[in-house]
């Protein structure tokens, strides 16, 4: 039973992490129709940086929550800014183009990114500090660090601000005029392109925090640390309904859940012949089967038909 409960609360943790990007996607997705597949690059250029400002401030004294702290906001306006570019510079001048021209760019972008860091941080991994104490919590036999706590509940917060800013706001109205029809949200005053930017910059900021609590909670930043998460979370918004917020969440949590249940069972499961290393297998089959009984999602998809 401490198993279990220790596989529960990883598989929690390893979802909230997901959810935090699949969010961006799924944001993206509901507005233009376009899976950024840079974005989890986007996550890796957020660990980076707040690597190279903690190791820098490393000296100075200051404990490492505030260490964390200075190098979010950093971490956060370097990786808006990129999102803000690449949806300039790649995706814009594609807006009208066949579907599979803005995805071609997007993976290309991907491998830009990821290549760019290799030649400014090395390919090397780089162990992240540990920056918030490292005593765990006993939840009766099992334990849970002050970065998972962080991480569950940044996450729940997330999502609260992200649904009040999509049903309460003006911005959020913009979003889901833009999403259903821009041309039409166009004459009534409603700026396509601003809305378009706002959210990319919107989906970089939940990167740029995955990336710092991916990096936290797992000691190391590289510039390939981007490109399985950002998978997963893509899958975790398919699964859950792409263009759902709360289905983004949900398909996230699940999936951390098949995975981490996969990984603590699959031994026992298979008499030995697969290892932990194949608990990936659980979480593409499980998505195969909602996606062949249900392709819409778990939740169902909130896209709007556009006229």
């Amino acid at each position: 039973m401490d198993i279990f409960i220790q596989q529960i609360i990883n598989g929690l943790v390893l979802g909230s992490m997901y959810a935090l990007v699949a969010l961006g996607y799924t944001m993206v997705y509901g507005i233009i129709n376009l899976i950024n597949f840079a974005h989890g690059e986007v996550l890796m250029i957020g660990a980076l940086i707040s690597w190279t400002v903690v190791t820098a401030m490393a000296g100075s004294g200051m404990p490492g929550w505030l260490l964390m702290l200075i190098s979010l906001p950093v971490a956060i306006v370097i990786c808006c800014t990129l999102n803000f570019t690449i949806e300039k510079v790649a995706y814009k001048p594609l807006r009208n183009a066949p579907r599979l021209a803005p995805l071609i760019t997007a993976i290309g972008m991907s491998l830009l990114l990821q290549t760019l860091a290799m030649i400014i941080w090395k390919p090397n991994p780089k162990p992240y500090p540990t920056l918030l104490p490292a005593e765990p919590f006993d939840l009766g036999g099992a334990v849970i660090s002050v970065t998972q706590i962080l991480i569950l509940g940044l996450t729940a917060v997330i999502l609260a601000a992200l649904t009040w800013l999509v049903n309460r706001t003006k911005l959020g109205r913009a979003m889901r005029a833009t999403a259903e029809n821009p041309r039409v949200a166009a004459l009534m005053g409603v700026k396509p392109d601003f809305v378009i930017s706002a959210t990319f910059v919107i989906g970089a900021a939940l990167a740029a925090v995955a990336g710092i609590m991916w990096a936290a909670n797992y000691g190391t930043v590289q510039h390939t640390m981007g490109f399985i998460p950002g998978l997963k979370a893509f899958t975790a918004a398919v699964l859950g309904g792409i263009g759902n917020l709360a289905g983004a969440v949900v398909g996230a949590l699940l999936l951390g859940l098949v995975e981490a249940l996969g990984a603590g069972y699959l031994g026992e499961l298979t008499g030995g012949v697969l290892g932990s290393h194949y608990a990936d297998i659980f979480a593409f089959v499980t998505l195969i089967l909602v996606l062949t009984l249900r392709p819409q999602g778990l939740l169902g998809e909130r896209v709007a038909d556009r006229a």
